[in-house]
């Protein structure tokens, strides 16, 4: 009887071990792939600005800051300040690509945010 019982568990357990394998290859389906770039999509389709393509590539901080200024100023779709609006996407786009974005690219949008603070005249 001892064997049977063996027998018996070893079937439950690899019974178990073909669910989870058909459980995770369910969950890599490629429907589940879209929501994630819900980040990309805010800062193409912002409710707040409309952001010239590129814009957080630019090379220059004083650049990156008038596109963002010049964006805010321009929206009629936004709630609050043209100030508050640039600064938020900007730091959304930090916050957002992670540690994926490069260090240099960092910086400059590091930068970019002082700039912003000097053309709103909030230094």
């Amino acid at each position: 009887m001892a064997q049977v019982r063996k027998t018996t568990h070893s079937r439950k357990t690899t019974a178990r071990k073909k669910t989870s394998a058909r459980r995770s290859a369910a969950r890599k389906s490629p429907q589940r792939a879209a929501p994630k770039r819900w980040s990309q999509r805010v800062t193409k389709e912002s409710d707040a600005l409309d952001l010239k393509r590129g814009v957080f590539k630019l090379t220059s901080p004083k650049k990156i800051a008038a596109s963002l200024k010049r964006s805010a100023e321009h929206s009629a779709r936004r709630k609050t300040g043209a100030y508050r609006s640039a600064l938020s996407m900007l730091t959304f786009y930090i916050n957002r690509a992670g540690k994926t974005l490069p260090k240099t690219q960092r910086d400059r949008l590091e930068k970019a945010k002082l700039e912003l603070k000097r053309a709103f005249g909030r230094e």
